[in-house]
């Protein structure tokens, strides 16, 4: 049986795809390779770094108070410079910051509505 590997990429619509993009560089540093897209080294992953692939129920409110069917994580090293960072950028926090066994979280709207979940890992045992 074959099996998916890793996740290859997030791709998604928005009203201005530019414009979201060059949002994305200057306030989460993602690296653009082209005016819409930029690519994840895995190299660059450190050890506790994962891809979390995670199936919600429809009536969920954990993507609240995003309208959207889904929502981004991404993993940072501090959470709480990450969202003074895009907060000056014009998102919005949503919600406190909450630590976990497995990791702290923060969560923004960005300019085009979605909800970002930031990420700093902790040691992780999955369940069996």
């Amino acid at each position: 049986m074959q099996k998916v590997r890793g996740v290859g990429g997030l791709f998604f619509k928005c009203e201005d795809p530019e414009k979201l993009a060059a949002w994305y560089k200057e306030y989460l540093g993602i690296e653009l390779d082209g005016e819409t897209y930029g690519t994840f080294n895995p190299n660059e992953a450190r050890p506790l770094d994962r891809t979390v692939w995670s199936t919600f129920s429809a009536d969920t409110d954990y993507f609240e108070p995003s309208k959207q069917a889904f929502m981004f994580n991404f993993i940072v090293d501090d959470i709480d410079a990450m969202l003074a960072q895009v907060i000056k950028g014009g998102a919005t926090q949503a919600g406190e910051v909450v630590k976990e066994s497995y990791g702290d979280f923060g969560w923004f709207i960005d300019p085009a509505g979605f909800k970002v979940e930031l990420w700093v890992p902790k040691s992780f045992e999955p369940a069996e």
